[in-house]
C-alpha cells in the first residue's frame, strides 16, 4: 500500500501547494518496478514487465479518463472515453496494438489473443485515469494497461495499477486538468528521498507508506 498526495503550482518556477488530504492507495501486489515514462530511463532492477504484478515506478503523464457514464455527463477536464462492451486494452505482447485501448468494433482482423475487456472488469473501472507508462514508444513486454482506478475495498494489491476508494477517485478525477499537464510520481519512499531534488518534487508533510 501507500499514500497519494496532490500538489499544484502556477508554473515551473512557482512553489508547490498541497491540495486536499493524503489518499490511501494500493499498488501492484508485488510492489513496484521501474517503468517507462517522463523520467530518464533507469536500468537498475526491478524493471516493470508484463504480468509481473508490479506497478511502474517513475514519473508518468496522466493523459485521459474513462468510466461507465456516457461522455457529456461529467465535467472532467481530461479527455474522456466511455467504457462499453467494445472497449479493450491489449496486453498481448505480440500485438501491434499492445498497451493500447481499442474499439474492437473497428478492428476487422484482431492480432491479439489476450486483452482486458474493460466493461467486464466491473466496478473497478467505473471511473479511471490512464497512466502513460510505456507509450513513447511502446515496448513489447514492458507492461500494459496501467491506470488509476477504484479499488476492490479489501486492501489487496492490483495487477499493476494504482487504486483507491471510489469517493477519492471521484475527487481526484475532477481535480485533474489536462491544461495543467498532470503527472503521477510513483516511487518507494527511499527513492523518493533520493530523487526529490533531481525531479524538483515538493517536500511531503506526511511520510508516505513504503512499498516493498
Amino acid at each position: 500500500g501507500g499514500t497519494l498526495q496532490q500538489f499544484e503550482r502556477k508554473n515551473s518556477n512557482a512553489t508547490w501547494s498541497e491540495v486536499g488530504s493524503p489518499i490511501e492507495i494500493v499498488v501492484g501486489r508485488n510492489g513496484l518496478g521501474w517503468g517507462r515514462g517522463l523520467h530518464k530511463e533507469i536500468k537498475t532492477e526491478p524493471q516493470k514487465k508484463e504480468g509481473d504484478g508490479k506497478s511502474p515506478a517513475g514519473t508518468f503523464r496522466l493523459s485521459s479518463a474513462f468510466g461507465f457514464a456516457p461522455a457529456g455527463e461529467n465535467e472532467f477536464k481530461l479527455p474522456y472515453r466511455q467504457v462499453t462492451e467494445i472497449l479493450e486494452c491489449i496486453d498481448d505482447v505480440k500485438s501491434a496494438r499492445y498497451n493500447s485501448i481499442v474499439d474492437n468494433s473497428h478492428i476487422i482482423n484482431p492480432d491479439w489473443n489476450s486483452s482486458e475487456k474493460m466493461l467486464e472488469i466491473g466496478e473497478a473501472y467505473r471511473l479511471g485515469v490512464v497512466v502513460d507508462h510505456n507509450v513513447a514508444p511502446r515496448a513489447a513486454g514492458k507492461g500494459s494497461c496501467i491506470f488509476l482506478h477504484i479499488w476492490k475495498g479489501d486492501g489487496s494489491g492490483t495487477s499493476g495499477c494504482t487504486a483507491m476508494e471510489k469517493s477519492e477517485m471521484e475527487k481526484l478525477i475532477h481535480w485533474l486538468d489536462a491544461s495543467q499537464n498532470p503527472v503521477l510520481v510513483q516511487l518507494p519512499d527511499m527513492e523518493l528521498q533520493r530523487l526529490r531534488d533531481n525531479l524538483h518534487l515538493p517536500t511531503l508533510k506526511t511520510k508516505p507508506a513504503s512499498t516493498p
